[in-house]
């Protein structure tokens, strides 16, 4: 990139930033991949520019990348600090200085990492601050809690910012495999003629986390895990499964083509979810000892359109669980009619499936069934497997918040989520916020509910695995 860029990140001592901003952009600079650029670091800390260095320093050596000590030399003078209570005129004047650095006619990148309830005032910071023009705003989930506040949520960014301008983020499909979705589909002839209700049988989306939900009990209380990671993150990556051939990879086609998946998804029948609170989750500190608020959602959901009809849509995400892992898996039809004899180990794994492991060590895997070697006719399961690690290429991978940070300076929008697709997802799950199900217990450690098991039957989740991932360059079954 060529432009050089001021980039004014509020939240700037929080978690996100001392964890993935700081260090992604530092790499970004490094790099090359974007121009020279200015950082201006807004908080509520008591810190003026050298000691916002020091924790930028430590961030950086702690989360990121090794960073020889010339380069963080060079790097440390493009920080610097201004906090939220000197008012929008100091945050402007500290601009205008950093600017005229920078030529006087920089474009500006504005990241929200903060609290839901602090957007709009940064918002107003900003428009009082006179940094609109030349802009682009990145915010952070959730996008509002249900459809009306969406809207008003919405509404009042754009009396500031036009839609253009809004980049609301969803650090999954920053990952290289979410990309690798749209390369596997649309660049290969053996798989697009079969992405559809004909030869699939159903997909799921599964996001189990280890981690409990200390330290950010007043943000969960007030949002749940439907609210946190489905609406923002698993209908997104679904959208990008299900999503039609764009006419092209330009961001518009492929917005346009996610929100025709948005428009086409049924409204969500409370029947078909699963609600849990981890065992241990009232004990919380900040979390009210009759806590509604679920840790655990599963749910089905259809599309309800020309290539997906009929097809279930399992999506399970969950604290404390027994493991933490992204996948997506699709299972393919099995075959109408089998022709081995009983005991020839044929149906016993279950369906073929295509995974998509969307950790940030990228895998694909394509399991299907096999002769033994050896004498009759039995079978066993068998995969090919692809993983980054594999490749010459694996150290060119950007992490998630690096790509999505990179193409939003760009303009880039096609990892993005819309005004539009995003209302719309609020009021596909609006039946299931009016008349939400019981809240089910279930012990830290362990998959969810066992009515978990209800809701997907006769069939399986496919975590656990059956088989676990092969190391890089091991040969052998999945």
């Amino acid at each position: 990139m060529s432009e050089p860029h001021l980039i004014v990140l509020f939240g700037a001592t929080g978690d996100l930033a001392r964890r993935k901003l700081l260090p992604g952009i530092l790499h970004l600079l490094r790099t090359n991949l974007v121009a020279d650029s200015r950082i201006i670091g807004v908080s509520m800390d008591d810190l003026d520019d050298d000691s916002f260095r020091t924790f930028a320093q430590e961030a950086c050596r702690e989360f990121g990348r090794p960073v020889p000590e010339a380069e963080w030399e060079d790097f440390a003078p493009k920080l610097h600090y201004v906090n939220v209570g000197a008012g929008p005129d100091r945050l402007a004047a500290v601009a205008a200085e950093l600017e005229a650095q920078l030529g006087g006619d920089a474009r500006r990148l504005h990241y929200l990492s903060v609290p839901p309830a602090a957007a709009l005032d940064v918002v107003s910071t900003l428009r009082d601050a006179d940094l609109v023009d030349r802009s682009r705003i990145i915010m952070e989930k959730p996008f509002g809690t249900d459809l009306a506040s969406s809207i008003a949520l919405n509404s009042a960014i754009h009396e500031v910012f036009d839609e253009q301008q809004i980049f609301r983020i969803d650090h999954f499909l920053g990952k290289e495999a979410a990309l690798n979705i749209l390369a596997f589909r649309f660049a290969n002839g053996l798989f697009e003629p079969i992405w559809n209700r004909t030869f699939i049988d159903h997909v799921q989306i599964d996001v189990p986390e280890t981690l409990s939900v200390e330290g950010r009990s007043g943000f969960y209380e007030g949002t749940g895990a439907f609210k946190d990671m489905v609406v923002t993150h698993l209908f997104q990556i679904l959208a990008f499964m299900a999503m039609e051939p764009p006419t092209s990879l330009d961001s518009e086609s492929i917005s346009e083509e996610k929100n025709k998946v948005f428009r086409s998804m049924l409204p969500l029948d409370p029947v078909d979810v699963v609600r849990g609170q981890y065992q241990g989750y009232r004990d919380e500190p900040g979390v009210s000892p009759e806590s509604e608020t679920e840790t655990f959602v599963a749910l089905e959901a259809h599309i309800d359109n020309w290539r997906w009809a009929g097809v279930p849509f399992y999506l399970r995400t969950g604290k404390q669980m027994a493991e933490g892992a992204r996948i997506i898996s699709i299972a393919f039809r099995e075959p109408p009619k089998s022709m081995f004899p009983s005991g020839s180990g044929v149906g016993l794994s279950g369906p073929d499936h295509l995974t998509f492991d969307l950790a940030d060590s990228s895998r694909m895997s394509l399991s299907f069934y096999g002769k033994r070697p050896g004498p009759g006719m039995r079978l066993d399961k068998l995969s090919m497997q692809f993983a980054m690690q594999d490749t010459d290429r694996a150290g060119q991978v950007l992490e998630a918040y690096e790509r999505l940070i990179l193409d939003a300076m760009k303009g880039e929008r096609t990892l993005f989520t819309t005004a539009e697709g995003i209302e719309r997802l609020w009021e596909v799950s609006q039946p299931l916020l009016d008349d939400p199900p019981p809240l089910r217990p279930y012990p830290p450690g362990t998959w969810g509910p066992n009515s978990v098991h209800q809701l997907i039957a006769p069939k399986a989740w496919r975590l656990p695995f059956e088989r676990s991932w092969r190391a890089p360059n091991e040969s052998g079954a999945e």
